[in-house]
């Protein structure tokens, strides 16, 4: 009887299988990439959801409720995001062609052999962009100020009245694409200027044994090569425009008579100032589906070609 359990004793020692690991050759990768992916659902995609859920309902804390669709019926309804909407939309029009078309300017300009120091000069150029959002705006709220602002200083020299830069609905929005052109023209001429350095030389090479000069050089050889460059910096130009807060809050605070309000300022007194945080959630949503519909006409124009 002890031979025989013995035996199965040994049978049963020799039929048990070995403990895989979890870590293996094949799961390493996965592994790998499980910080980010966990980053990404934690600071990411839950957010996300959780403004969802915040946008369909009202009141805050214990108090909220589901109400559907009723933040989005209000938004249709409320002519203070129209004119928001509006706003965002005068300031893209006019700041964003003038901020690409002197970006592109410059470009053309620091790209030119006859310029020198062109690294100094380049630098320059970039250097608005490196400023502080609030930084750069504390300084044009200085320089703007009616009374005794540098600009106001400036124009007296030459026999100009003093303008109401910061107080007057007209100068509010035109002192907002100031200081956005200011800020970004620079950003938008260092990759203007990537993109010339980057065209083949031997095509204007070409063009100039077919007898072309500078301004057919210029249409037929620069602008067909730099425009996926341009469709982008048009494209995130105007994406970010839509997402202007910074400078209407530092210089205006959406003033005056709501002249320089825009989208996501008016998000943020809804959600920051009012608590009202199921309708600032629901206008989140809106201007994230105005500027998703910038992306599709991004590649629409580029017929999908990256």
């Amino acid at each position: 009887m002890t031979l025989t359990m013995t035996r199965r004793r040994a049978a049963g020692t020799g039929s048990a299988r070995p403990r895989r690991s979890f870590v293996t050759r094949r799961n390493i990768p996965y592994l790998l990439i499980l910080p980010a992916l966990l980053g990404f659902v934690v600071f990411k995609a839950y957010p996300i959801l959780a403004a969802l859920y915040i946008s369909l309902t009202t009141g805050a804390g214990a108090a909220r409720h589901f109400v559907g669709m009723d933040n989005y019926v209000r938004l249709v309804n409320d002519p203070l995001f129209w004119t928001s909407l509006w706003n965002t939309a005068q300031i893209l029009i006019v700041q964003v062609p003038l901020m690409l078309l002197l970006a592109l300017l410059l470009a053309l300009g620091l790209d030119s052999a006859a310029v020198k120091l062109r690294g100094l000069w380049r630098l320059g150029v970039f250097m608005p962009s490196l400023t502080g959002l609030v930084a750069y705006g504390v300084m044009f709220s200085v320089i703007l100020n009616k009374n005794t602002g540098l600009l106001n200083w400036l124009l007296d020299l030459v026999g100009i009245d003093p303008v109401n830069w910061l107080g007057s609905p007209f100068w509010a929005r035109i002192s907002i694409i100031i200081a956005l052109t200011w800020h970004y023209t620079g950003y938008n001429a260092v990759i203007y200027l990537a993109g010339l350095q980057s065209i083949p030389k031997e095509l204007y090479e070409a063009a100039m044994v077919d007898g072309a000069g500078a301004g057919r050089r210029f249409v037929s050889v620069t602008i067909p090569q730099l425009r996926p460059i341009l469709l982008l910096t048009v494209v995130l130009s105007t994406i970010g425009t839509l997402q202007l807060f910074d400078e209407p809050f530092v210089l205006t605070g959406g003033g005056p008579d709501n002249a320089t309000l825009t989208i996501s300022l008016y998000l943020y007194q809804n959600g920051f100032r009012y608590f009202d945080f199921g309708y600032a959630a629901a206008i989140a949503y809106a201007l994230t589906l105005i500027v998703a519909g910038f992306g599709i006409l991004q590649l629409k124009l580029t017929g999908g070609r990256r």
